[in-house]
């Protein structure tokens, strides 16, 4: 029996940077997004920020992971306790408003993202209201993760 090899070796430079979900934020899709390699089971991105960016407080149905490649940031909870990170930190952002988590970048910041899961439906970014705990999405953000609409797998 001969086995094919099915590793894929992908090199930086063949990533191209495109919009982030936030103004200051510039995302390199490498594994599992639309126009990169399609794992079954994984989401692999690098963000970038500019100095100053602020990603609001919000939360994913999934788990995410984020490893910080370089720059600093604070990082706020849901119960608002500041953890200042840089290099080397890595945060954990279970799944459910529980692992809200809000990001204040100080200098430019590198992160390595790192989601359960490559469905767009899945990924979807839910923005929380601190006074309120509300939390909401805006609905041309839902069309393009193709929330409009879920279909039923039974």
């Amino acid at each position: 029996m001969e086995i094919a090899s099915t590793l894929k070796v992908i090199e930086p430079a063949t990533v191209q940077s495109g919009p982030g979900v936030i103004e200051g934020q510039k995302l390199q899709r490498i594994i599992g997004c639309k126009d990169s390699v399609a794992p079954a089971r994984l989401r692999l991105a690098i963000a970038t920020y500019k100095p100053g960016a602020i990603e609001p407080l919000h939360w994913h149905p999934i788990e995410a992971a984020y490893f910080i490649l370089s720059g600093n940031a604070i990082v706020r909870d849901i119960e608002g306790r500041e953890y200042h990170v840089g290099a080397g930190t890595t945060i954990y952002a279970p799944a459910g408003i529980a692992g809200s988590h809000e990001w204040e970048v100080k200098d430019s910041l590198q992160i390595l993202s790192i989601r359960g899961t490559p469905e767009a439906v899945r990924k979807l970014q839910f923005t929380v209201d601190k006074e309120t705990q509300r939390s909401y999405i805006d609905i041309d953000e839902l069309a393009k993760r193709d929330g409009l609409s879920f279909t039923s797998h039974y």
